[in-house]
């Protein structure tokens, strides 16, 4: 397992690095957001470790950079900032997790983990449900004929959903099985996740089944406004 870590704190990074190569993991380090860009280029990572407030190009800004040139590596955002705004901001430029600084060692080893197998670990035959086509090997994701591009966590919770179409699975479940055991966040993640879908693929092919949870469409289509 290799991660990348960009962050700014000399004394925070030195810390991980010998924590997670006890661990067996191995780091890269990058101080600044073009170096931490240029080096997910160089690369490749199981898990990019991201800070905020970054020197020269801020968390936000390589986190949405990384995305919008197709990489789907597993972004953990860490930062001393804190509040559900902060939080909603990263998850919306692409990140896949997210840790507040003083964080547990533990926790966050155990993130790093989750987020590294559930991108590489899983039944990689390709699959269909209706229009949608899933290819779990290849990160790929069509509908109809419009390839769909999704965040790492995105595409898990795609995958979960469309493994079980029909069935209306609640947000415990989904975290459960998407975000693993150590997360201990707040569970309305899984409705920004939710509507980030219905964003990429349309509103219908996400069901909400109110008070109970979510399910994927029996046959999702093409919606008719998206080309």
């Amino acid at each position: 397992m290799e991660v990348l870590l960009v962050d700014d704190d000399v004394t925070l990074l030195s810390s991980l690095r010998r924590g997670l190569r006890a661990e067996g993991i191995g780091t890269t380090e990058a101080h600044d957001g073009p170096t931490g860009l240029e080096l997910a280029g160089n690369a490749r990572f199981d898990v990019i470790v991201l800070d905020v407030m970054l020197p020269g190009r801020n968390g936000y800004q390589v986190c949405a950079d990384l995305r919008a040139r197709g990489d789907d590596t597993p972004i953990l955002m860490l930062t001393a900032k804190d509040g559900e705004w902060d939080e909603a901001e990263g998850l919306d430029t692409g990140a896949d997790d997210w840790v507040t600084k003083p964080f547990s060692y533990p926790v966050l080893v155990a993130r790093l983990r989750a987020l590294a197998r559930r991108h590489g670990g899983r039944d990689g035959h390709p699959f269909a449900v209706g229009d949608l086509h899933i290819d779990p090997g290849g990160r790929r994701v069509s509908l109809g004929d419009r390839p769909v591009t999704l965040t790492a966590r995105e595409f898990d919770v795609l995958e979960f959903l469309a493994r079980r179409p029909g069935l209306v699975l609640s947000k415990g479940q989904i975290l459960d099985a998407v975000w693993d055991q150590a997360w201990d966040g707040d569970p309305n993640v899984v409705e920004v996740y939710v509507s980030r879908l219905r964003r990429a693929l349309g509103a219908a092919v996400v069901e909400t089944v109110r008070g109970v949870g979510y399910r994927l469409a029996d046959s999702p289509t093409p919606p008719t406004d998206v080309t």
